[in-house]
This record gives C-alpha cells, sequence and structure tokens, in this order.
C-alpha cells in the first residue's frame, strides 16, 4: 500500500495550492479518504474527508469555504484545493484512508 503526496510548497497569505495524494495497493474507488495535517509542537488535525463516491464532503470549521476536497477514482488521486491560504495553515498535510493507510506528507509553508 502506497499513499504519495504531492503538491506543498512555499505561498504567500492569500495564496493557492493543491495537494495531491495518489494511491495504490488497495481499492481506493471504495474508500472514503481524508486530508489531515500537523502544525510544529501540535497534534495532527483532521481537515476534511470525501465519500468513496465523491458525492459527500467534510470540513474542519477554519477551512470551510477555502479548501476543496476532490477525488478521480480512475486516477486512484485525491486532491485538496486551498484558497486563500493563511499563515495558520502551516503545517505538513497527510493523506489518510479509511484503512488506516497514511502518507509521508507535503509541507505547506505560508509566509511573507
Amino acid at each position: 500500500v502506497h499513499l504519495v503526496e504531492s503538491g506543498g510548497g512555499l505561498v504567500q497569505p492569500g495564496g493557492s495550492l493543491t495537494l495531491s495524494c495518489v494511491a495504490s495497493g488497495f481499492t481506493f474507488s471504495r474508500s472514503h479518504m481524508s486530508w489531515y495535517r500537523q502544525a510544529p509542537g501540535n497534534e495532527r488535525e483532521w481537515v476534511a474527508s470525501i465519500s468513496s463516491s465523491g458525492v459527500s464532503t467534510n470540513y474542519v470549521d477554519s477551512v470551510k469555504g477555502r479548501f476543496t476536497i476532490s477525488r478521480d477514482n480512475a486516477k486512484n488521486t485525491v486532491y485538496l484545493r486551498m484558497n486563500s491560504l493563511k499563515p495558520e495553515d502551516t503545517a505538513v498535510y497527510y493523506c489518510n484512508s479509511m484503512e488506516g493507510y497514511w502518507g509521508q506528507g507535503t509541507q505547506v509553508t505560508v509566509s511573507s
């Protein structure tokens, strides 16, 4: 099983990034998927989830209206589009499957 995140980087406040997570080794199309993040000194925090079909999504209040989770089951990929980024969004972002698999994380830094 592999979950490989990409798309992180350094962005100015107000900017945008799109994270991707490519999955392999399990039946991605049947798995609910989530994004989590962990800032230095903080516990890992749930950010967003999407159902296996992509019809249902949920977000932590702090990102509602700014982040969008989506998926492409044909590409075994889940995305996190992040708009209007704030310094407090700085963290390592992790992809997670409902089976309990984790990626290695991708760093997002929001700073001027």
